[in-house]
């Protein structure tokens, strides 16, 4: 007996002393830095240290190794990787780089297709200078021109590790949201009184709290985040809209969908270490508030303009505990576009004309809903007669046509006619029209 004790503790040893393989390294770039992902068949030991002349950033790996893998490109701040052996079972990893950075290490446990990875995420050392210096811009120049425009942050959910929902034919919601979240945008900047923020504007992850911050930290007056939805039976199909809610959801769909979108942070990556408790912190009593009232306001709205381009799976908003949607300050909204799950909808998500449809029924759903509330101090609420001026103006596109426009802003084809001297209704791409609101 003593002998097969001692050979179990052996071979315990012997199995805990083998050294961890780094399986691959992959990189991501975003606006606010870079992040590095090292894949790994089971959770490290690690320390991390920067050095200068010239700049460099070392991770020392405990009982690794790393055999053949292909080193990712470098970019803004990575100039380049390699890697040598150091103390005999240990590994060491050298990132060169273009510039000094903020690095932050942690090690991610399994999530779905991932194993084990240790994360880097490197910030510019000036960034947050940078920001800071953005921002005061913005309010000085909203102080200098007077009224403002309306701010609608546009959100592509998932991105870079986290695919998000995968098609039958590969589709990945990410790239889908981008592709909307981006035809959304560029027609919220087209319109008089409006401009958009991307939240995501590449394929790169972002956690759930720094897409909620973003929105803030640009005094956005709406959040809206685009997303396809994947369900285990591909029969599910239709659009939806979402708002959060604080005392459970409106379904159980709707709490599944939460959970799951909730899981994107660990799906991509995030530190435990300083995770804030957006539960507690974060949940305050919305119902004092009139954030969440306009939330399913604008979401019905939506809604309605979406019906009219695709099938509904639901024709009423519905509500469930979405991180992503828990600002108390902001209205937010999540749409499902469709179900990516679906092979029909998955084909139809891929086609540009379906996604400028669906970004054509969010805009007018988010436009009306600003026209009908629009919030004091900015341009579309002095348009409205709650200031001096009551005219706006347009930009033509091409394609557009003056009776369309005429409906857009809701006055008649004559007035429009008149106001702009106009005797037909001939167009040129590029001309400003006059358009009296109220009238």
């Amino acid at each position: 007996m003593r002998k097969l004790l001692i050979l179990l503790a052996f071979m315990s040893t012997a199995v805990y002393a083998a050294p961890v393989e780094v399986e691959g390294v992959r990189l991501w770039e975003s606006p606010d830095g870079t992040r590095v992902v090292l894949d790994l068949s089971a959770p490290v030991e690690h320390n991390l240290f920067s050095l200068e002349g010239p700049d460099r950033l070392v991770v020392d790996i405990d009982n690794a190794s790393l055999d053949k893998i292909d080193w990712p490109e470098g970019g803004s701040l990575i100039r380049g990787f390699r890697s040598a052996p150091r103390d005999g079972n240990d590994l060491r990893v050298v990132l060169d780089l273009n510039q000094s950075v903020r690095p932050r290490s942690f090690v991610v446990p399994p999530q779905k297709q991932y194993g084990y990875r240790l994360v880097l995420d490197l910030e510019p050392q000036n960034a947050q200078q940078q920001e800071t210096l953005t921002a005061v811009k913005h309010v000085d120049d909203a102080s200098a021109n007077g009224p403002r425009e309306i701010v609608v942050a546009v959100d592509a959910g998932h991105g870079g590790e986290d695919p998000g929902a995968l098609g039958r034919n590969g589709t990945r919601e990410k790239d889908i949201a981008l592709a909307i979240a981006k035809e959304l945008a560029s027609r919220i900047d087209a319109e008089p009184g409006m401009r958009a923020v991307l939240i995501r504007t590449g394929d790169y992850f972002l956690q759930l709290s720094e897409r909620r911050e973003k929105a803030r930290r640009a005094n956005a007056d709406m959040f809206v985040s685009i997303h396809a939805d994947g369900f285990p039976d591909p029969r599910a199909r239709g659009a939806s809209v979402y708002a959060v809610s604080e005392r459970g959801a409106t379904s159980e769909a709707a709490r599944i969908l939460a959970e799951r979108e909730n899981a994107a942070d660990l799906v991509g990556g995030v530190s435990l270490k300083d995770k804030e408790d957006v539960l507690a912190s974060v949940l305050v009593d919305l119902s004092k508030t009139a954030t969440m009232s306009a939330s399913l306001t604008v979401g019905q709205e939506v809604l309605d303009e979406i019906g009219g381009v695709a099938h509904l799976h639901k024709r009423t908003v519905q509500q469930a505990g979405f991180v992503v949607l828990k600002s108390p300050d902001v209205p937010s909204i999540l749409v499902e576009s469709a179900y990516i799950s679906n092979p029909k909808e998955e084909s139809m998500l891929r086609t540009r004309s379906y996604q400028q449809r669906l970004a054509g029924a969010i805009l007018n759903g988010v436009r009306d809903h600003f026209y009908n509330n629009p919030p004091p101090g900015t341009m579309i609420a002095l348009w409205q007669g709650r200031g001096e001026q009551k005219v706006a103006e347009h930009a033509v596109r091409r394609g557009e046509t003056l009776s369309g426009i005429a409906r857009q802003y809701k006055v008649s084809l004559d007035t429009l006619r008149r106001v702009n001297g106009k005797n037909g209704d001939q167009l040129r791409v590029g001309e400003r029209l006059t358009i009296p609101l109220g009238s």
